[in-house]
């Protein structure tokens, strides 16, 4: 990294860096709270967390300006860990996950995301919106007047203070109004006090207590698997709409290991493992935040407000957080989206709200994504195999049947290459198969090209292949190869 990068990524316009990190802060204390209530942890296990995720991914993440912290979909994964074993062992699956990330990271797996399509993309982003907005219904339903009043002042706080002045985020100003409306008229409204216990010390180095046996190994295994996988899904999907949203790239195997290394600080100083945050990044983006300071300063004022300012922010009334995170939802639902559903192939569309409609019933954004994954894998299988073309040219005269093969032939394909050979039209003839515009993959398309030649062949039909290229020769030898070393 040469130093023109260095100073872009840190010293690139300070202040609005740290008052876009800010935005994020705020924006993370209610999710990081309620992740912790799902995880079955204290509050102040997410908290840490989020601090020290936010402190070391600033500088080992590859994706500047992305906000990573405790998490509601790893929540969801460690949670029966914990109800079963123990925060102990949350720890230690923290700790072996954070060791998976950095293999998949130096491995370069990161290249796995080619195969997200942006149908897939675009499904994640907005199920993320719904399952944000989802978050705060509970702080909304059943509320009285006066909180439905909060919530509306802050919202109109949000979106009309930018007409009005952009030096300070429009978030922190609805913080801070509505927080000392409440203060002063002394309003029987909940606030941050009200979600839970606040740390109240600085975060501890401490290696997770459990027996370094076989057993334990057993046990924090599927659960450091699903974390990692998990946490790396989600971070580099989030990388990916902040390259989207900034018009840049970034690095997705740096962003793997830096989430690695987060995640093992984090399981060594007491916290739950995390990834990125896509609500929270989203947020820190629109505000402008460019550089790994944003990230930085979101972690370090977090410790600050929870620790060290822990009586002011006890005052900050729900809805002010609340009306964050509902303008976060909107910012961050692709609404193009709606109009293009009716543009775009069926199959596209299908794909995105199929990611949908599994994330927010599942509220696990692995699954969603791997079966937006797996059905685009399906879609485009069956229009690559619709794509075989294969023509018949008949000379009565010379007794000859031309066969010219065009396409792809594969598994999925294969079975239409089959059909496509009349046999008994061919009878007293000999063929020719063309496959000079063809491509032969697998091993089942080997097969299929076989069977075809065998059965003329069966009847007394002479048939040669012509024009086979040399991967899909090479293909025939090696499995002939394989076959003959079988036979010996």
């Amino acid at each position: 990294m040469n130093l023109s990068s260095i100073r872009r990524e840190w010293s690139a316009n300070p202040v609005r860096e740290m008052l876009a990190g800010a935005v994020a802060t705020f924006a993370l204390i209610p999710e990081v709270i309620a992740f912790s209530f799902v995880a079955g942890v204290d509050p102040q296990v997410g908290l840490f967390a989020s601090f020290i995720i936010g402190i070391v991914i600033a500088f080992t993440g590859g994706r500047p300006a992305m906000i990573s912290a405790a998490a509601g979909s790893v929540a969801l994964v460690v949670a029966p860990l914990v109800a079963i074993h123990g925060v102990q062992y949350l720890f230690a699956a923290g700790l072996l996950a954070g060791l998976i990330q950095i293999l998949f990271g130096v491995l370069g797996l990161s290249a796995l995301m080619r195969f997200v399509s942006q149908s897939v993309r675009t499904g994640f982003v907005n199920a993320l919106a719904l399952l944000i907005f989802a978050a705060q219904l509970p702080h909304i339903i059943g509320g009285d007047a006066l909180a439905y009043a909060m919530l509306a002042a802050g919202l109109v706080v949000i979106y009309l203070a930018p007409r009005i002045t952009t030096a300070i985020p429009s978030p922190l100003i609805c913080i801070l109004l509505l927080t000392l409306v409440s203060v002063f008229m002394d309003l029987p409204v909940k606030t941050v006090a009200d979600l839970g216990q606040l740390p109240d010390a600085l975060p501890i180095f401490s290696w997770p207590m459990v027996p370094l046996t076989w057993e334990t190994l057993t046990i924090i295994i599927g659960p450091a698997l699903a974390i990692a996988m998990v946490g790396m899904l989600e971070s580099l999907m989030t990388a990916s709409v902040v390259d989207d949203l900034t018009a840049t790239t970034s690095s997705k195997d740096r962003e793997c290991t830096g989430l690695g290394l987060a995640n093992i600080a984090s399981s060594l100083f007491g916290g739950i493992a995390g990834c990125g945050m896509i609500g929270q990044t989203v947020s820190n983006v629109k505000y402008g935040g460019r550089g790994r300071l944003s990230t930085l300063f979101a972690g370090v004022l977090l410790l600050v407000l929870m620790v060290i300012l822990k009586p002011w922010v006890s005052q900050v009334p729900i809805a002010a957080l609340v009306a964050i995170m509902v303008m976060v939802s909107i910012d961050t639902f692709d609404w193009k989206s709606l109009k293009t559903l009716v543009v775009h192939p069926k199959t596209s569309s299908m794909v995105m709200l199929v990611t949908v409609l599994v994330t927010v019933f599942t509220s696990n954004l692995a699954v969603g994504v791997a079966v937006g994954v797996l059905l685009s894998g399906v879609f485009f299988t069956f229009k690559v195999a619709r794509l075989l073309d294969i023509a018949t040219e008949v000379d009565e005269e010379a007794r000859e049947v031309h066969y010219r093969v065009a396409g792809q032939v594969f598994f999925a394909s294969s079975d239409a290459f089959i059909d496509a050979f009349d046999i008994q039209a061919a009878e007293e003839m000999k063929v020719t198969i063309d496959v000079s515009k063809a491509h032969f993959w697998d091993i089942t398309a080997v097969a299929a090209l076989e069977k075809v030649v065998q059965r003329f062949r069966a009847h007394g039909v002479p048939a040669q292949v012509i024009g086979l290229n040399e991967a899909s020769a090479s293909l025939i030898t090696r499995l002939d190869e394989q076959a003959r070393l079988k036979e010996v």
